[in-house]
């Protein structure tokens, strides 16, 4: 663990001496280093006086290493644009330094503050390297939208320090507090988000570059549910998870019927996140083994399958300079190969075997039910939605009419494919050791 931090201090320090291509190299080792000199251990150990973890914390960094690797292969165009090269690759650094902190650190107060320092880099690859002008709306809404329910959870923070003279995860006890329970938990269900308090994430996510939508649906979403996991150490009262998982169940089929009703290709894959962010809810709400287990295994699928569907919606992006379904029919008859990309990762998408979505919905799936089984009448609706919407942007971007203002495309660059390759491959094998992953102890 010290080892990654440091190697990412110095790369920090020295990114302007790097190309782009030995950051890449760096991020590859970064990868093979850490998965060969950290056991994936069933119980939190401790690798130096503030740093530790144990299964959670390990596979959300190896995400968080992997989406950066695939955030500065998806960005060449800056590259070879000459487009502010080095600044990017510097805030792409910090942002990953940031993540690592935050899964690894064993205090609450590291955690929301690493929590809050990743908010940084990411408004700078909005308002930066960001393509409208309604991006400074849209980072103003994921500003103000953390930092109102953040700030209650930093007073909840300072309480428990006071009543318990420490912040380590394993040794805090407070007695229940309605108050507590509410400042701790809004400010990570605002970052998953739970429905009704989504609305930064669409805006967002249209707003953002290609990196800011990878980074953000690929682990920025995961910290509020590592970050609920963390909070039930100590928050043993679960009467109130009723609301917010009732919430949720009602939000996971609505948001899959507006996902009906979007035009926006950016818009949609926004959405389909809300939901599967919503189910992830549930099962962390439900606080049993199942329902713990499916989160962590949905948040690693998702965040690897919806970086693969922003990434296809960039590549479409940047051949018709539209984000319109309608601009961007009949793509098939000019990138058939790509195609095969859009079938992969849309029936990923929609939990299709073998894949790790299918493996975290079916624990969730049981892990809610446990709870109450009136909730599979939601349950069976948001799947079938999940699986329309899917449908419905698949074919509606690769069959059809063409639109009449193309007149000439290709199939696409090697190194497009090369990055939709190494979203798709992990997402498929890794549910043949998934075993790893459902020893956790909680």
């Amino acid at each position: 663990m010290m080892k990654l931090v440091f190697s990412l201090s110095f790369l920090a320090l020295f990114v302007s001496f790097l190309t782009w291509y030995i950051l890449l190299l760096s991020f590859m080792v970064m990868v093979f280093l850490f998965l060969n000199s950290n056991m994936m251990l069933y119980w939190y150990s401790m690798s130096s006086y503030f740093l530790g973890g144990d299964i959670l914390s390990f596979s959300l960094i190896v995400l968080s290493i992997w989406i950066v690797f695939l955030m500065v292969l998806a960005s060449s165009s800056l590259y070879s644009n000459y487009t502010f090269n080095y600044e990017f690759m510097f805030m792409n650094v910090l942002l990953l330094l940031f993540l690592v902190f935050s899964f690894s650190v064993n205090s609450l107060f590291l955690y929301y503050l690493f929590f809050e320092c990743s908010l940084i880099p990411t408004l700078i690859l909005i308002f930066g390297w960001g393509y409208q002008p309604e991006r400074l709306m849209a980072g103003y809404y994921l500003l103000f939208y953390t930092l109102f329910f953040s700030l209650p959870m930093l007073l909840g923070i300072f309480y428990i320090n006071d009543f318990c003279f420490g912040m380590f995860y394993f040794l805090i006890k407070v007695p229940y507090n309605f108050y507590l329970y509410l400042s701790m938990l809004m400010a990570f269900l605002v970052k998953m988000p739970m429905i009704f308090i989504h609305f930064w994430l669409p805006k967002a996510h249209v707003e953002a570059p290609i990196s800011g939508s990878m980074i953000l649906a690929g682990v920025l979403l995961k910290l509020g549910g590592y970050g609920i996991i963390r909070v039930f150490y100590f928050l043993k009262n679960y009467g109130l998870n009723y609301m917010f998982l009732s919430l949720s169940l009602f939000g996971i089929f609505m948001v899959g019927i507006l996902c009906m009703f979007q035009v926006d290709m950016k818009s949609l894959i926004a959405y389909s996140s809300v939901a599967h962010m919503g189910m992830v809810i549930c099962g962390l709400m439900c606080v049993n083994m199942l329902g713990i287990i499916g989160s962590l295994i949905l948040m690693v699928g998702h965040g690897l399958c919806s970086s693969g569907m922003f990434c296809l919606a960039n590549i479409a992006y940047e051949r018709t300079l539209s984000r319109s379904i309608f601009i961007n029919s009949g793509l098939m008859t000019f990138m058939p190969s790509m195609c095969l990309f859009w079938f992969l990762l849309m029936i990923n998408n929609m939990a299709s075997p073998p894949s790790m979505n299918l493996m975290g919905e079916i624990l969730l799936i049981n892990g809610i039910m446990s709870w109450s089984y009136i909730s599979f009448f939601y349950l069976m609706f948001a799947s079938f939605m999940g699986c329309m919407y899917s449908i419905y942007l698949y074919s509606s971007i690769n069959h059809g009419v063409v639109y009449s203002g193309l007149f000439c495309g290709f199939y696409g660059y090697y190194v497009e494919y090369y990055l939709l390759f190494l979203h798709w491959f992990p997402l498929n094998i890794f549910f043949l050791k998934i075993d790893i992953i459902s020893l956790m102890v909680f």
